[in-house]
């Protein structure tokens, strides 16, 4: 098995579904807790683990954690979703006034980037495995976006997108190439950043990217940028369970490379896959399971669910003979009732409110949280 880490940003706010500022206060307080450059959402990070139980821990219990703490300002919690779904992206909340790489977010991207999300870091310390991963990764990352889209709406509005934070997210630099090489990822990243299309090695905002203590010469993992929050921790691992079992796949088979095994003409493969690729993004954060995606392998059209369904059953018996398959199944669960956005949508054509929504998501979201708490891991502080 690889080892598995998470980065997760959520919303603090209101039991009633209004995102409110307390960032900095959580920051101040708490171990653990990373500022984003918007006071409204916060970032904790889960520690490198092998044993998905684990992972679940620790997802759940620094939210435990941050929902005792607000208590003592008032009624407070975490708010699902991925972007400021009620209101508020008029103007931006700024949690570290004097940080200058904060002050060239907000001048140039504005509230496009106040969202919430789960990156999923895997353990991958070879970096030609490495690039190999990515590349792979990099064609498929619509599906997982397609798993994971919370965020239909935007400002008080249904966007029309399920996964409107993908939809509006600055993609930066606006062309990122398969890498071909470790060599060629240190030789773009060093032109990227005389030519100022990246302010920094963190300045990559991709789907998918290689990730390390030294970028970009030093690697050790990939890192999984596209999915929205998704706020039940049992599907999240399903849907890291999926990934990690891919990329099993690619370690044992190291022809599951898309420019060795696309089907598409090898003159103008590595440019087509690109294409491609940013085009299934589009279509998957429009309409997420739904979509209708080309295949990189094929060129032909398939439906989002269905090549989830299709790469389900190429990668259980790798889970199963890793021991995690138990991880896969609610994957099941995800393609037979839908993903966050479509089951909030689903309400919403049925007369509910958006905030009559939220708040039946805020409360679900809490008490799943509690019960895992209780059952499955240690109390806090014990």
């Amino acid at each position: 098995m690889l080892s598995k880490g998470f980065e997760i940003e959520v919303y603090t706010g209101t039991p009633q579904g209004e995102v409110v500022g307390m960032a900095d206060k959580i920051v101040a307080a708490l171990d653990g807790f990373v500022r984003e450059p918007d006071n409204r959402n916060v970032e904790y990070t889960t520690p490198p683990c092998y044993r998905y139980e684990r992972s679940l821990c620790d997802l759940v219990l620094p939210r435990f954690r941050v929902r005792q703490y607000l208590q003592q300002f008032g009624d407070y919690t975490l708010i699902p979703g991925s972007t400021l779904a009620l209101g508020g992206a008029d103007r931006f909340h700024r949690s570290d006034p004097g940080n200058p790489y904060h002050d060239y977010i907000e001048q140039t991207y504005g509230t496009k980037v106040v969202t919430a999300s789960v990156h999923i870091n895997v353990g991958i310390s070879n970096p030609d495995l490495l690039m190999r991963a990515c590349r792979l990764v990099r064609v498929e990352a619509p599906l997982y976006l397609a798993l994971s889209a919370a965020s239909p709406w935007f400002n008080g509005k249904t966007t029309g997108s399920h996964s409107t934070r993908w939809a509006v997210f600055p993609k930066t630099p606006a062309h990122v190439p398969l890498f071909e090489s470790h060599a060629h990822f240190i030789r773009w990243t060093e032109e990227q950043l005389a030519l100022k299309t990246m302010q920094s090695v963190r300045h990559l905002w991709s789907s998918v990217r290689p990730n390390g203590d030294r970028r970009p010469y030093n690697l050790n993992r990939l890192e999984l940028r596209i999915c929205d929050l998704v706020s039940d921790p049992i599907a999240l691992l399903a849907i890291t369970a999926l990934l990690e079992a891919r990329l099993i796949q690619l370690i044992n088979d190291p022809n599951l490379d898309p420019l060795k095994l696309s089907e598409l003409p090898a003159t103008t493969r590595a440019e087509a896959l690109i294409d491609l690729t940013d085009a299934n993004e589009e279509r998957a954060a429009q309409s997420s399971l739904e979509a209708e995606l080309i295949h990189w392998r094929t060129g032909k059209p398939i439906l989002a669910k269905d090549w989830v369904e299709e790469l389900y059953a190429e990668v259980w018996a790798t889970a199963k003979q890793q021991g995690f398959s138990c991880f896969l199944l609610p994957l099941k669960k995800i393609l037979r009732e839908g993903n966050e956005a479509q089951q909030w949508l689903k309400l919403e054509a049925q007369g509910w409110s958006k905030q009559q929504i939220l708040m039946q998501a805020i409360g679900q979201m809490q008490t799943k949280e509690l019960e895992f708490q209780a059952d499955l891991c240690q109390p806090v502080g014990a």
